[in-house]
């Protein structure tokens, strides 16, 4: 049978963004709804619920173990981020960032405080200026059924915020734009007079003609035999208890008894289980706490029957199972809250604790419990309704008049209702979406698909982190970072405008009859900006990106540098993911597709290692030889690395290869105490490699050097010949197996002859850039004057330029 509402619904869902509360009488098929969903629906999605058993019902898992939200009130203002509780691993953060759907189910238990703290972490996950960070939410419940459940200490913290406790006065609600959907038909009854009855319920106004009816299902005595599967649901614990007990006595099995150990402030009011209870081989239990061990064997509201019983342990088996579980003692706290009159922040206290069998007794529950249940036998005792659609929901689980029995009359002062809920009801019935919405909603939210593919905007936190970090501390930080990172921030920022003329130019474009992706002119113009951004993304962001090198002795600056990288990285292979993938046309269902792919792409391919930043000295050799002599006389004095000399230090020795502690003292950071301490080895070391790598130093200060050649070669007039014949620094140097810095001071050697200029060494721009800047400057050696000017200029520029000014 054709259900427009239903039809609706799907279509909200699945081809726009909005956010829809779907809602309807019990039995209307909101659950089935549901399930479908979850099975056709293209969109990656999350089901959870305020209660174990309505999770387990929504086949999802509850609001609080997903979102890690505490059980106490969340304030509007409250950090979640100072929360103990509130770590989240990489899979469950890599679930949030690519999530379109979160679906909560039985909407109406949900407290205001709870869905602004689902709020709260969706936006610290995705999009922090979005409500709900920008997933769309499908809320599903009745509110004519049972509502939220807040103590009173709780109502004293949250009432400064909030006009009820219920879902439709968060802040969240209000903001995120949400559309009611009802649904009319009901499938779970089909007898039209029961259906009356219960709409007469749901509005509270029963009429005698149906009290009549309705309490010809009245059997006070009524017990059921062991095998007619009756339920029995009651308005209290202590009725349930009652049946419970009873069913057990038939058992003739021995008891074991369990009694639970309370310490400090826990009132018995607030007792999750008895003090003290039996249980008999052969009893049916129901858990009553979601397993805290990693395994997860089981759930607040899972049914079972014990098989074996032990001092310390209960076995159970449940059906559907292919285990048994073994269950051990579970501990509740008690906490007190206060709220703190500075940071306005609540503060938690533990005040006590209880510790028991998580299982209670199971022939009977609590109405409350069995909401989102259907029964084909049921016992209702709802004598003491006292909350507001209790008795709707007791009644409404059955599905026919014959399979119900009541141990008492139903009064019409039993139906309890919410003036607030009725008020938002007739609000919501009145602006039901219609045909015409839904187009507009789908055209809307394909072009946000479109705008979110050619969004670069994210580009920017980890450029802005990267550059802060850099300004902080790049006196521990080797390499030009900044240089590259605002060329990149230049271009991203380039890519934002064209992207906002892009989105302007389509909405121009835009039919209000006709969806994006069935337009032809911008199907054409779409391919035209996938072929641009992917080539300025490669070109402009890609290639520098892997260019950019740095290296620190910091660990801590290193991790931070690192995990910015790895963000930025992220972010453009997944943009140039997308471009791969969408080149021809924009297609929604493919693009949601790509998504839920690209939230793993990165975890298929090994990130690629930074390499440290060695264009500063052509001697990499010595640079690790040193780094090695570092760390030994770290561990050997009981150092941190950096204390024996520092980064900038050991580049320094590296470009100007000290051999004597007068040459060594003169390098910036190796003060005499340093020198005395660690100068013999470092040099020693230093003087070993030039002689097996056959280099002359040039002398810091001019003195002599008493280096030998291995080779009587003329080696200078060899790499000048070479030179001559057209040959690079760096191709001479692979010829002569030699480093650069060596050939570079070859051929220097020419230039007081002017067999070689200046110019044909170094650039022309530097070299007329240090002939003005140096003569202004006052430095005591080339180590000082490095300090003092810009990273671009090398030592072996500095050198060349000094001996011009000098000669």
């Amino acid at each position: 049978m054709k259900n427009k509402e239903l039809d609706l619904a799907w279509n909200f869902v699945n081809n726009t963004d909005r956010n829809v509360f779907l809602t309807g009488k019990a039995g209307t098929g909101k659950t089935t709804f549901l399930h479908s969903l979850r099975e056709q629906s293209l969109k990656r999605m999350v089901v959870v619920a305020p209660t174990g058993v309505a999770a387990i019902n929504a086949k999802g898992v509850t609001i609080h173990s997903f979102f890690q939200l505490p059980f106490g009130p969340i304030l509007p203002n409250r950090d979640l981020n100072t929360s103990q509780d509130f770590r989240f691993s990489k899979i469950k953060i890599n679930i949030i960032k690519s999530l379109d759907l979160l679906i909560i189910d039985e909407i109406s238990m949900v407290r205001a405080d709870l869905l602004d703290g689902i709020d709260q972490v969706l936006r610290r996950y995705r999009k922090r200026d979005k409500v709900f960070g920008g997933v769309q939410v499908l809320m599903i419940g009745d509110l004519q059924q049972l509502s939220p459940v807040i103590k009173e200490h709780e109502w004293n913290l949250l009432s400064v915020f909030y006009s009820s406790a219920y879902f439709f006065n968060s802040m969240a609600f209000k903001a995120c734009n949400a559309l009611t959907i009802e649904l009319k038909h009901i499938y779970r009854q089909d007898n039209p007079m029961f259906i009356n009855i219960l709409n007469e319920i749901r509005n509270n106004s029963l009429s005698q003609t149906s009290i009549d009816i309705i309490n010809k299902q009245v059997i006070e005595d009524f017990t059921p035999s062991e095998n007619e599967g009756y339920v029995s649901l009651t308005t209290h614990n202590y009725k349930a208890d009652k049946i419970n007990l009873s069913e057990l006595a038939k058992i003739s099995d021995n008891a074991f008894s369990y009694k639970a150990e309370i310490h400090g402030k826990f009132p018995e009011y607030s007792y999750p289980n008895n003090p003290i209870f039996e249980l008999k081989k052969g009893a049916q239990v129901m858990f009553i706490k979601n397993d805290s061990s990693p395994e997860k064997r089981y759930y607040n509201g899972k049914i079972g029957k014990v098989v074996e019983l032990g001092e310390d342990e209960v076995i159970v088996k449940c059906p559907g199972d292919d285990f048994h579980i073994v269950t051990m003692l579970e501990v509740w706290d008690n906490f007190d809250y206060t709220v703190d009159k500075e940071t306005s922040a609540i503060k938690e206290h533990k005040i006590g604790s209880f510790k028991q069998m998580p299982l209670r007794l199971a022939w009977a529950i609590t109405i409350h419990k069995s909401q989102g249940l259907t029964f084909e036998k049921a016992i209702i005792d709802a004598q003491d309704a006292f909350a507001h659609g209790q008795t709707y929901v007791a009644l409404s689980r059955c599905k026919s008049l014959e399979g119900l029995i009541l141990k008492s009359n139903i009064h019409p002062d039993q139906i309890i209702s919410d003036d607030q809920v009725l008020k938002f009801n007739d609000t919501a019935e009145s602006n039901q979406p219609n045909v015409d919405v839904l187009k507009q909603s789908q055209i809307h939210y394909q072009l946000n698909l479109i705008a979110e593919i050619f969004d670069c905007y994210a580009f920017l936190q980890p450029v802005n982190r990267l550059l802060d970090i850099y300004y902080k501390n790049r006196n521990s930080i080797e390499g030009q970072m900044d240089l590259v990172l605002n060329d990149l921030k230049t271009e991203i920022s380039s890519l934002l405008k064209v992207s906002s003329n892009f989105n302007a130019q389509l909405k121009s474009l835009t039919s209000p009859e006709i969806l994006p992706q069935k337009h032809h002119l911008i199907q054409e113009r779409f391919a035209k900006a996938v072929g641009y951004f992917n080539n300025q993304l490669k070109d402009k962001i890609s290639q520098p990106f892997e260019s950019l090198q740095f290296s620190t002795d910091n660990s801590s600056v290193e991790s931070d540098i690192l995990k910015q990288l790895n963000q930025l990285e992220e972010l453009i292979g997944v943009k140039l993911f997308y471009f791969k993938n969408l080149k021809n046309e924009f297609n929604a269902e493919n693009y949601l597709k790509l998504k839920a792919q690209s939230v793993f792409l990165n975890e298929e391919q090994p990130k690629q290692k930074r390499k440290p930043a060695l264009s500063s000295t052509s001697n990499t050799k010595l640079l690790e030889l040193l780094k090695d002599l570092r760390s030994n006389l770290a561990q050997e004095y009981n150092q941190i690395h950096y204390q024996i000399f520092t980064q900038k230090s050991l580049y320094t020795m590296c470009e100007l290869l000290p051999t004597t502690k007068k040459e060594l003292s003169a390098i910036h950071g190796m003060g005499k105490t340093r020198v005395n301490k660690y100068g013999d080895v470092i040099l020693e070391v230093i003087k070993a490699y030039c002689e097996v790598h056959d280099i002359v130093p040039n002398g810091m200060d001019q003195v002599e050097t008493k280096i030998v050649k291995k080779s009587k070669i003329d080696t200078k007039a060899l790499s000048f010949q070479l030179f001559k014949d057209g040959k690079t620094i760096e191709e001479i140097a692979v010829i002569r197996e030699l480093t650069e810095n060596t050939i570079f001071g070859h051929l220097a050697s020419y230039i007081p002859s002017g067999k070689i200029k200046v110019t044909d060494l170094m650039s022309e721009s530097h070299y007329n850039e240090l002939k003005q800047i140096i003569p202004t400057l006052s430095f005591e050696n080339l180590s000082d004057l490095k300090n003092q000017l810009d990273d671009k200029y090398s030592y072996a520029e500095l050198r060349l330029v000094l001996n011009a000014l000098q000669s």
